[in-house]
């Protein structure tokens, strides 16, 4: 964990800040904008990429992605900016909270992999960079997106230790656990060898 230096009012403030930005739900504010129906009642359901991605538009899809992850990001770096790196973790965990708990959306929001990554990517970029490319070598190896999230999402702790930024492997810890939280129903189906692989219909 980071040496906490910031006032826990002003840390309470930034938690408030990254959870209201991660809690926007991109996915489905494009997909009613480009007219392409409402994501709850689209494929899984999900508010992500992923489930965007049925809709049939990969600009929808790709757009979704960007944001999800950018909001994370976002968070991230203003909070460091403004106040510290104790309120940047902080806020990073609270836009990834608010991506998977919208109050808005009765918190019930995505898995959070796209704001799993671009939070890490503006706290450690080399760590971000090392979990998409175990992202990117797990997908190629199973063809299974989700598989290739919880490989990253785990791996993280470890790239963040051996990278050098201890004072987040806790971080990392807590994101990976609430990433395999968000899958639960995605491992039942990779222990019974039904998730599905990328591209299949």
């Amino acid at each position: 964990m980071p040496i906490l230096e910031t006032a826990p009012a002003v840390l309470l403030l930034w938690a408030a800040i990254g959870y209201l930005l991660g809690s926007i739900p991109f996915g489905m504010v494009l997909a009613r904008v480009m007219g392409l129906g409402n994501l709850r009642n689209i494929g899984s359901g999900n508010i992500g990429a992923t489930n965007v991605l049925r809709t049939g538009s990969k600009k929808a899809a790709a757009l979704t992605l960007l944001l999800d992850g950018g909001k994370g990001a976002v968070a991230v770096l203003i909070a460091r900016a403004m106040a510290g790196e104790d309120a940047a973790q902080l806020a990073g965990l609270m836009a990834f909270l608010g991506h998977c708990y919208p109050v808005w959306l009765k918190f019930k929001g995505g898995k959070g992999v796209a704001t799993f990554l671009g939070l890490i990517l503006a706290l450690a970029w080399p760590v971000g960079i090392a979990c998409c490319l175990t992202w990117l070598v797990t997908a190629a190896i199973s063809r299974i997106s989700s598989l290739s999230a919880l490989v990253a999402a785990c791996a993280s702790a470890i790239w963040m230790f051996v990278l050098g930024y201890g004072s987040a492997v806790f971080l990392s810890l807590a994101l990976a656990t609430i990433v395999m939280w968000r899958h639960r129903e995605n491992i039942e189906r990779l222990r019974a060898g039904e998730e599905p692989k990328i591209g299949a219909k």
